[in-house]
């Protein structure tokens, strides 16, 4: 198969989905909004195959797993929809915002914590207090 860029969907820095591996479908979208709702196919799904997303590294395509959550489906694809909007082409726009936040936030790399000790004088300030606390109330029962 040859590599055509123009049907390339480029997502966020260097991820680009390939073609065929995104899926979008239309249907009628619930809740209230009258003949619009009950005539008009304006709710956008799409299913993106995990596989089909080029650019991501092992720890971000991890990360994009935990992130999809419950909209992984069992068959590896991700699994968004969006019935915000009253036209198609708005709830298509919004649905691919979506997967493009999600792979945006997937590529941030967490910053790793690094165990830190206190100092030795916040320590002697936390037992002087505790010295201090303890006689306050132990003058408060009086000597017995």
């Amino acid at each position: 198969m040859t590599r055509d860029e123009s049907y390339w969907l480029e997502i966020a820095g260097g991820v680009r989905i390939q073609p065929g591996g995104l899926t979008i479908r239309f249907s009628r979208a619930g809740g209230p909004g009258g003949q619009n709702v009950n005539k008009v196919n304006t709710r956008a799904e799409l299913w993106i195959d995990l596989t089909a997303i080029e650019g991501l590294g092992d720890s971000a395509r991890h990360r994009l797993i935990n992130l999809a959550g419950g909209n992984l489906t069992d068959a590896g694809q991700i699994h968004l929809w969006s019935a915000t909007h009253r036209s198609q082409e708005r709830n298509r726009e919004a649905v691919l915002d979506k997967l493009r936040e999600m792979i945006l936030k997937s590529l941030i790399e967490p910053k790793r914590r690094r165990p830190t000790r206190p100092t030795t004088a916040s320590r002697r300030r936390r037992l002087h207090a505790k010295q201090h606390r303890s006689e306050l109330k132990s003058q408060r029962r009086g000597e017995s």
